[in-house]
């Protein structure tokens, strides 16, 4: 047997892996999950139809609406269950940020799947016995670093937990301990950053020397990469998954700028958003994802709402996944139209990032003489709001948005400590136009 790790695997090897995978996931599945049986037999498609991936496309499109429906009309878990429930042993849901949340369950296999595919993420990053990891987070029922906690246990690596403590707290364990990985959202990185100057503790100075970050776009926005590294010292890594497919991509440790897709443990598509029809590579389309180990809670051509756009040069990692040139660009449901212009949160925040005086920031898209507008708040840092500089930082960040974005945004200042923190998630976007 071969020494080379699965992620190394080459083109024909990876496809080859692929439609083995997916014709024996839909052999398990037909007959016994409700929800995919219905679904295949109104397609007119049998597991015996698929002989190839030329024949991948006749199976039916996955939506998230759909999936949350089949939960409220048959609570609390839906008919997309392989098993009986007895089956199943951990129990997850989606955060939320999109509508009602979604209960999610994995069988012991399916965990264990889960955990193979962090073992890949964990050598694509370049982890080493010697790492000790902190997860600065809340274990709830939202699957975050759950998976990520246990990934790195089966690696073979300190874990310390972190969830039930002040921020404070959190980085003082990562101090004295002299953890070398921290995993958690670029929101809260940012946050632990805020918390230490206010502390007066010097983050480079600590064992510190990677974070990988999920959840949010920021890994892969340059500015709020910049900030996160300058202030800890450290090589930040994007990260990329989701409650209902698994953690299935990784920015490579000899590639930054963007994200490789495990495609050894799935099938991704890009897809043109308004047809359905693939995207021509560099150009941007939405994420479809097959997820190929998850036997007992899966999803078939799932799409993501996720918006990238795929590398047309080879990794120069030489790996033979799919890589995504910046990593996810944003969401579909996120797009504001201002003025005949569109655009996504992250753009607004890449430029917003290059302001060190501004702390925090939220984005209000309101209707004002039957006209969407874009209102956005600014927390400055408290040393900037104890100067007069506050109105001065107000007009450079006006300046900017309108050279960069090509229209005026109206930028309101706010005092210290009125925006929102986050440990998951950031919601920085409000929507009032709808």
């Amino acid at each position: 047997m071969s020494d080379t790790p699965i992620e190394r695997l080459s083109r024909a090897d990876i496809e080859a892996r692929q439609l083995e995978l997916l014709q024996k996931l839909l052999k398990e599945i037909h007959g016994k999950n409700a929800y995919w049986t219905h679904k295949l037999n109104a397609a007119g498609v049998s597991p015996d139809d698929i002989r190839s991936l030329d024949d991948f496309r006749r199976l039916p499109f996955c939506t998230k609406h759909e999936l949350v429906e089949d939960q409220t009309t048959h609570p609390p878990f839906g008919t997309n269950l392989t098993y009986p429930l007895t089956a199943y042993q951990r129990l997850h849901q989606t955060s939320g940020t999109t509508g009602r949340p979604m209960r999610w369950l994995d069988t012991d296999e399916s965990w264990a799947w889960f955990m193979r595919c962090w073992a890949q993420i964990y050598r694509i990053v370049g982890i080493t016995p010697e790492d000790v990891f902190a997860f600065p987070f809340s274990f709830g029922p939202f699957v975050g670093f759950w998976a990520a906690f246990d990934g790195a246990y089966r690696f073979g690596n300190l874990c310390l937990p972190m969830g039930g403590m002040s921020s404070e707290a959190r980085l003082r364990m990562i101090e004295d301990l002299r953890a070398t990985v921290v995993c958690c959202t670029p929101t809260y990185a940012l946050r632990l950053v805020e918390v230490a100057e206010g502390a007066g503790v010097d983050l480079r100075a600590n064992a510190v020397r990677t974070i990988i970050v999920a959840g949010e776009p920021g890994g892969n926005i340059l500015p709020t990469r910049e900030r996160l590294e300058q202030a800890w010292g450290a090589r930040v890594f994007d990260h990329w998954g989701m409650t209902d497919i698994g953690s299935l991509g990784i920015e490579p440790a000899d590639a930054p700028g963007g994200l490789s897709i495990l495609e050894t443990e799935c099938i991704a598509e890009i897809i043109d958003p308004a047809t359905g029809e693939p995207a021509p590579a560099g150009t941007i389309g939405e994420l479809v994802i097959t997820n190929l180990g998850r036997w007992g809670h899966p999803v078939i051509r799932y799409r993501t709402g996720d918006l990238v756009r795929a590398a047309t040069e080879p990794c120069p990692s030489g790996m033979a996944l799919l890589r995504l040139d910046g990593g996810i660009l944003g969401r579909a449901d996120d797009m504001v139209t201002i003025r005949g212009n569109n655009l996504f949160p992250s753009s607004i925040e890449a430029i917003l990032r290059e302001f060190d005086a501004v702390a925090e920031f939220r984005i209000v898209v309101e209707t004002r003489r039957s006209m969407p507008h874009l209102k956005i708040e600014i927390e400055p840092t408290p040393h900037v709001a104890a100067s007069d500089a506050v109105m001065g930082l107000v007009d450079d960040v006006a300046y900017v948005l309108q050279a960069r974005l090509n229209f005026q945004a109206e930028v309101i200042p706010v005092p210290v400590d009125s925006l929102p923190r986050f440990e998951l998630k950031g919601r920085r976007l409000v929507r009032q136009d709808r």
